[in-house]
């Protein structure tokens, strides 16, 4: 293990991905010369040149449109969609085209694209470039949907999407793309399947079960539990889909309580999918109702002040935490 940047993560990801299989290219606004805004892909136009990272024309419906076309005869591309806010811009490609492709053609035909995107609040970026919108595209049948929540899993992921058959949106938390973690060396090839939630730490008392950056605040809650003599099940998804139900399954049947976390909007989003998911199939292992905590149900707001309210922090997580474990919220 070596200790790498998010962002190093996904640029090696991406790397060894082109070096082993050259049907893989990567296009999208700015990712050649420029790295992306966020200088994620620095240094790959070096190395494979402009004929695999390509700089494409402001134009998401026109490229997202034409990777489709790519990876139905036989290539592998990689879209880097700059915001993940402009999903709302290529809806019909990714989800009426590359998702019920080989549905429609009985198997026959393959979409083995990835598209590549950001999520999250708190940069100071305003309602247009701030959303987390995973759960617009997990509401998708043929569309595989993954939320990397550390640099490991950002390479891991990352490198199991490109080698599916199936078209796969993955999210990054924008503001972790400095943060530091452990990561294996090139020559230990890691893949991270699909589907397969992470236990990032083990408890009695509630469970945590979070997406993306709200891993993070899962884990900081549950530091802040133990500081009050309870402890708490972590648990990363990983995948929105396909959907590890064990894994969160066996940990809410051990702890009887459980809080979901994403940071996307908390009507009709992941924690609802979840939730429900847990109610159905976890009821009568339950000692407190299931709890649900998203961002507010408003456009996301310029002012820090406000923005730092709208999604869900280690503080109210505890709070919350605390009143569910001694039984002071009214049962629904």
């Amino acid at each position: 293990m070596r200790t790498i940047t998010f962002s190093q993560a996904v640029n090696e990801a991406i790397a060894e991905e082109l070096r082993r299989d050259p049907t893989v290219f990567l296009w999208g606004e700015d990712v050649a010369e420029a790295g992306t805004p966020f200088k994620v892909l620095s240094g790959l136009v070096e190395e494979f040149g402009p004929e695999r990272i390509i700089d494409t024309p402001i134009s998401e419906p026109g490229f997202v449109g034409m990777a489709v076309g790519a990876a139905l005869t036989g290539t592998r591309p990689i879209v880097d969609l700059m915001f993940g806010d402009f999903l709302f811009l290529v809806m019909d490609q990714l989800c009426n085209q590359a998702a019920k492709q080989s549905y429609m053609s009985g198997g026959k035909l393959k979409v083995p694209m990835v598209l590549r995107t950001n999520l999250g609040a708190t940069r100071r970026s305003a309602a247009q470039h701030s959303q987390s919108l995973q759960a617009l595209v997990a509401h998708i049948p043929g569309l595989k949907v993954a939320l990397p929540s550390s640099p490991r899993e950002a390479k891991g992921l990352l490198k199991s999407a490109v080698r599916d058959d199936n078209p796969v949106v993955i999210f990054e938390d924008k503001l972790m793309y400095q943060a530091k973690g452990p990561v294996p060396e090139p020559e230990e090839e890691e893949l991270i399947p699909f589907g397969q939630a992470n236990r990032l730490q083990e408890g009695e008392d509630l469970s945590l079960v979070a997406t993306s950056s709200m891993v993070q605040v899962a884990e900081e809650a549950a530091e802040g539990l133990r500081a009050e003599g309870y402890s708490a099940d972590v648990i990363d998804v990983r995948t929105l889909v396909p959907l590890d139900e064990d894994t969160i399954l066996a940990s809410v049947r051990k702890t009887g309580r459980v809080i979901v976390l994403d940071e996307g909007h908390q009507s009709y989003g992941a924690t609802a999918e979840i939730a429900s998911r847990i109610a159905d199939k976890a009821f009568y292992h339950l000692d407190a109702p299931v709890t649900r905590f998203g961002a507010w149900d408003v456009p996301v707001p310029f002012s820090p002040a406000l923005e730092d309210q709208t999604v869900p922090d280690v503080a109210r997580t505890v709070e919350r935490a605390l009143q569910l474990i001694r039984g002071e919220v009214a049962r629904a």
